[in-house]
C-alpha cells in the first residue's frame, strides 16, 4: 500500500507523457536542452563539491581531535535551516548595497553547496564514528599512516553513506526552484512549472518530469551498488572512545578553519542582509507570523509522523523478508524524492479529482512520498551495518518479532530515527515548490510566503518570515544535540 501511494502520481505522470499528440518530438520545447544541461552541470558541479567537503568535515569531527570539534560537529546542522532560496534572496539583495552582481551557474553551485552538503556529513560521520575502528587502529600498527589509512581502510567503508548523502543532496539540486529563479539558472525544476503553470502544458511538464527522474535514478541506481559492495557490519560503537588523531598546530587549525566556515556561511549571508536591511523591515508582515507559523509547524509534524511510521515500516520488511519483490517495491516506494515538487503535486492534483481529496489531503501526500527518502535512507544504512547474528540471538531466547522490535531494533535505531525526524522536518518547513503548487487557497506558508516577497522585490517584508523558517531549524537541530552527545 505505502509503494502504491508512492507510485499512484508517477504512474499518472507517465501517462500524461504518454498521451498521444502530433508534436511528440518537440514536446521537451526549445528551451528544454538548455534546461536539462543547466540540471545535469547543477547535479554534478554541487554532487562534487558536497561530497569532498561533507566527506572532509565527517572525517574530521568523527576521528580527530582539535579544539572546538564538539560544536563544530553539532553546527553542521545549521545549514539545513537555511534554504537555498533564502540563501540567494540574501546574497542578491546583499550583493546589490555593495555592487556585487550574483548570478550564474557558479554562484548557483555554490549556494547550493553550502545548503546541502550536511547531508553528507551526517551520514559520513555516524559511519567513520562506528564503523572500521578496530581496522583503523590495526592499520596505524602497521606502520600506516593518517592519510593512507583513511584512504585505504575508512573511506571504502563509509563509501555507502557518502554516497547516500550525496543521492539526497543531489535530489534537493533537481527539486530547488526558489534559487535558480532568483539567480537566472535554467533548469528542469523551473522549466517544469513554467511549462505547466505558464504554458498550460501539463504533457510537456511530466516529459519533462521524466528526465528529472531518470537523472536521480542514475545516481540512485550507482549508490545501491555502491552500497552493495561496501557492505560492512559492526557493532563497535565508539562515541564513548577518544578520536584516533590529536591534531595540533596548523593541523588543528586547518581542520577548525575547514569545519568552522561552511556554517558560519551560512548564518552570516542571511544574517548580514538582515542586519543591513534592517530599517527596511517591514512592520505589516508581523502581524500574519502567527498563522504562517502554525500552518508550517503543524504540516512539519505531520509529515514527519507519517514518513518516519513508513520508512520504519519499509526497512523492517525489508530486513526480515528478502524476497526480491519486497525489496524492489521498497526501493521503489522511496523514488518520489527524486520527482521535482511541482511535477509530483502535477500528479496529485490529477489524482485528487476523481479521489475528491482536500488540497491539504493532498499536501500530505506529496510531503510523504517526496521525503520517505530522507528518513529511509539512514534507516537502510543503519539495518545494514546490525549483523542478522543479533536477530537470531534474540528469536533463540524466546523473542518474537514484536520482541525484536521493541527490545533490539527500536533502541539500536534510536539515533538514525531522529536524524531522519530532523531532516524531514526541517525539509517540510522550508520546502518550496510542493507547498506553492498544491496549498488550499489563502493557505500560505513561512516558505511560500518568503518566496513571494523575494520574487517581488518587498525585501523589508520577506524577512520576518526568513527569519522565522531560520529559528525553526535552528530549534530542530539543538533538540538533536543530546542524542549526538549520547552516541
Amino acid at each position: 500500500m505505502i509503494c502504491l501511494l508512492a507510485l499512484l502520481p508517477l504512474l499518472n505522470l507517465f501517462r500524461q507523457a504518454l498521451l498521444s499528440g502530433e508534436a511528440a518530438p518537440l514536446a521537451l520545447g526549445l528551451n528544454g536542452a538548455d534546461q536539462i544541461r543547466g540540471t545535469l552541470v547543477l547535479v554534478l558541479g554541487e554532487g562534487v563539491s558536497g561530497a569532498v567537503l561533507g566527506t572532509a568535515i565527517g572525517w574530521l569531527t568523527a576521528m580527530c581531535r582539535f579544539p572546538g570539534r564538539r560544536w563544530l560537529r553539532i553546527a553542521q546542522l545549521l545549514p539545513l535551516a537555511v534554504p537555498a532560496y533564502l540563501l540567494a534572496a540574501s546574497l542578491i539583495d546583499w550583493g546589490s548595497y555593495h555592487g556585487l552582481r550574483i548570478h550564474g551557474i557558479g554562484w548557483t553551485i555554490a549556494l547550493m553547496t553550502l545548503a546541502n552538503y550536511s547531508y553528507v556529513v551526517l551520514l559520513s560521520t555516524e559511519s567513520f564514528g562506528i564503523s572500521g575502528r578496530r581496522l583503523l587502529e590495526a592499520s596505524r600498527s602497521l606502520g600506516v599512516g593518517p592519510w593512507l589509512s583513511f584512504f585505504r581502510v575508512a573511506l571504502p567503508i563509509a563509501l555507502p553513506a557518502v554516497g547516500a548523502g550525496v543521492a539526497l543532496s543531489a535530489m534537493e539540486v533537481v527539486n530547488e526552484l526558489g534559487a535558480v529563479r532568483l539567480l537566472g539558472v535554467p533548469s528542469l525544476s523551473a522549466g517544469i512549472l513554467d511549462r505547466w503553470q505558464v504554458d498550460g502544458d501539463p504533457r510537456g511538464a511530466a516529459l519533462l518530469s521524466l528526465v528529472a527522474l531518470a537523472i536521480v535514478g542514475v545516481l540512485i541506481a550507482a549508490e545501491r551498488q555502491l552500497r552493495q559492495r561496501s557492505r560492512r557490519w559492526s557493532l563497535s560503537g565508539s562515541s564513548q572512545q577518544e578520536p584516533l588523531w590529536v591534531l595540533q598546530g596548523w593541523r588543528a587549525g586547518l581542520a577548525l578553519l575547514v569545519c568552522t566556515v561552511p556554517p558560519l556561511a551560512a548564518l552570516l549571508i542571511p544574517g548580514l542582509w538582515v542586519l543591513e536591511g534592517w530599517q527596511n523591515l517591514s512592520t505589516d508582515a508581523f502581524g500574519e507570523l502567527l498563522p504562517l507559523a502554525a500552518r508550517s509547524l503543524g504540516l512539519a509534524l505531520a509529515a514527519t509522523g507519517i514518513t518516519l511510521a513508513a520508512a520504519l515500516l519499509l526497512a523492517v520488511v525489508r530486513r526480515w523478508c528478502p524476497r526480491p519483490a519486497l525489496q524492489q517495491l521498497s526501493f521503489v516506494a522511496g523514488l518520489g524524492y527524486a520527482v521535482p515538487g511541482s511535477v509530483l503535486a502535477l500528479g496529485l492534483v490529477i489524482l485528487g479529482g476523481p479521489l475528491a481529496l482536500s488540497p491539504l489531503l493532498l499536501l500530505l501526500w506529496g510531503y510523504g512520498d517526496r521525503f520517505l527518502a530522507v528518513s529511509k535512507q539512514g534507516l537502510d544504512a543503519a539495518f545494514e551495518r546490525l549483523p542478522p547474528s543479533v536477530d537470531e540471538a534474540a528469536i533463540s531466547l524466546g523473542q518474537s518479532w514484536r520482541g525484536v522490535l521493541h527490545r533490539v531494533h527500536l533502541p539500536l535505531l534510536r539515533g538514525p530515527l531522529l536524524v531522519g525526524g530532523l531532516l524531514v522536518f526541517v525539509d517540510v518547513v522550508k520546502e518550496l515548490p510542493l507547498t506553492l503548487s498544491l496549498r488550499p487557497f489563502d493557505f500560505d506558508t513561512l516558505a511560500v510566503r518568503v518566496f513571494q516577497y523575494a520574487s517581488d522585490e518587498r525585501v523589508g517584508a520577506a524577512m520576518a518570515p526568513a527569519l522565522l523558517i531560520l529559528l525553526f531549524g535552528l530549534i530542530a537541530a539543538v533538540a538533536l544535540i543530546p542524542s549526538l552527545e549520547r552516541r
